[in-house]
């Protein structure tokens, strides 16, 4: 029986570690963490469960290929699932505009609204209802594929191509330009920075008005740990804390990992289910190098990475009616010299389990990029500076919420405040980059095998390997890694 090791125990890990048990191997997960599921996660504060990953979930959608691949490997067997009424609602001078999951309900509110973008209003609906029928490809990777079955999938996914021809170059910012209201463009523009391609919100749109983008209930950790539950039950074994800091190469393989605690741990085949950067640089030392990924790494500006921070706080008291993401115009304040006007705030009403009885969390999440990560990274050095930024930024949020809503005023507490320093520490993240490279309009998408030049039986698996990464893709580059090792062994592979 061929052994194999897998570097990381988040989902695509996990994913992989599954698949390899079901197709005949013998596999061990090396996880740095105590717990699985790497940046699909949640941790608890003060009696309260904050979840630190799934804002909505593609694959929600019974009977289709990606929900079937979920349900293969545990993370929805017999899961509820929650659909939001929105995806958000955005206030501007009064006004609030709705992203109602129910797309003609979303088609008569913004024409109620502003009657005057009809003919744009139109376009949208009809370009969100076109990509309905979008589905993720799960089945196999593009590079083991047939002659036909390429054929097959460019005619598939025919409508997805149209729309990034005609958005893919055009900003989100650009977009929403293209309506009169004030608050449409607002609303539009407000989903990414400028630069960034306007092609990210049908698809995102599409996925949530067919039921296809939902929530587990229970949230991140308790899906990860439903993925962990599976893989022991195939008899798949896990190693944490245990984190790889070494790789033994000899005659273009790896013929051991080495772990921080020394243990030596030898297969015949090793998964990096790992951040990218953290496999080239870190394990192969940069001897390695691949163009796609250093392409990308040297230029933040047309290929950035995206962290956070995020604001927990507990509520003593029930939400009400408010939607279940809400954009506000927030009372000002500095982050490291950057104005922070706006806030989304997120509610888990519908999780009365993350907070004690009477009592709700809420999340607020702050974008983070490049510049942001280096002024964290230097505040970092100084302890006790870094301590008093979060605990400032808490209190700027919570002030902020309070003026929005005063009914709220003395029922919130600050829970947690996270950086991106953070998702770094705690899940090895390069840079606190939570999504791999975000697809601006002059960025150029990248799909890689997750072969390593030079390394016969080394393999990259995660969302690093295609856009638009996320839980989804970590999930199918996982079980496409085991497809791949399984024709290098000439064995058929198991899918169920």
């Amino acid at each position: 029986m061929k052994k194999i090791i897998i570097i990381g125990g988040g989902i695509a890990g996990l994913s992989a570690g599954i698949f390899a048990q079901k197709n005949g191997f013998e596999s061990v997960i090396l996880e740095i963490n105590h717990n699985l599921g790497g940046e699909c996660t949640g941790w608890d504060r003060q009696g309260y469960h904050i979840d630190g990953c799934i804002h909505w979930l593609v694959g929600t959608k019974p009977g289709t290929p990606i929900h079937d691949l979920w349900v293969t490997v545990g993370a929805l067997n017999g899961v509820g699932i929650y659909h939001p009424e929105s995806f958000l609602a955005f206030e501007h001078d009064g006004i609030i505009v709705h992203f109602y999951r129910d797309l003609d309900r979303l088609r008569s509110s913004w024409l109620e609204l502003s009657p005057e973008d009809k003919a744009a209003i139109e376009d949208f609906c009809q370009v969100i209802r076109k990509l309905q029928s979008y589905e993720t490809p799960v089945e196999k990777p593009e590079d083991l594929m047939t002659l036909m079955e390429r054929i097959r999938l460019m005619i598939s996914l025919k409508d997805a191509g149209t729309v990034m021809q005609k958005y893919g170059k055009v900003s989100l910012k650009d977009y929403s330009n293209t309506f009169k209201h004030p608050a449409l463009q607002a609303a539009l523009a407000s989903f990414l920075p400028e630069g960034y391609s306007a092609s990210f919100i049908f698809f995102a749109l599409a996925a949530f008005t067919r039921g296809q983008a939902s929530i587990p209930y229970g949230g991140s950790k308790a899906l990860a740990t439903r993925m962990v539950e599976r893989y022991l039950t195939l008899g798949g074994a896990i190693e944490a804390p245990c984190e790889a800091v070494e790789l033994t190469i000899a005659h273009n393989k790896v013929n051991s990992v080495i772990c921080h605690n020394g243990k030596i741990f030898e297969a015949d085949y090793v998964i990096a289910a790992c951040d990218a950067h953290v496999l080239y640089e870190r394990l192969l030392k940069g001897e390695y190098p691949d163009r796609a990924f250093q392409k990308r790494y040297s230029n933040p500006t047309d290929y950035p990475l995206a962290s956070q921070i995020l604001v927990a706080l507990g509520y003593e008291g029930t939400i009400g009616a408010l939607p279940r993401s809400l954009s506000f115009p927030a009372v000002p304040f500095e982050i490291h010299q950057s104005t922070i006007n706006r806030l989304t705030m997120t509610h888990y009403r519908h999780e009365p389990a993350f907070a004690p009885e009477g009592h709700t969390l809420i999340t607020c999440s702050i974008n983070q990029f490049h510049e942001d990560y280096e002024a964290w990274d230097a505040l970092a050095r100084d302890p006790e500076a870094y301590t008093r930024e979060k605990e400032k930024i808490g209190k700027a949020v919570l002030r902020a919420i309070e003026t929005r809503f005063p009914r709220m005023k003395g029922k919130l507490k600050v829970l947690d405040v996270a950086t991106p320093k953070t998702y770094e520490r705690y899940c090895n993240a390069y840079r606190g980059a939570f999504m791999p490279f975000l697809l601006t309009v002059r960025g150029k998408m990248m799909a890689h095998t997750g072969r390593i030049k030079g390394l016969d039986n080394l393999f990259l698996t995660g969302q690093w390997l295609q856009p638009p990464g996320g839980l989804p893709v970590a999930v199918v580059t996982g079980k496409d890694t085991i497809m791949r090792l399984c024709k290098q062994e000439k064995k058929p592979f198991v899918s169920v």
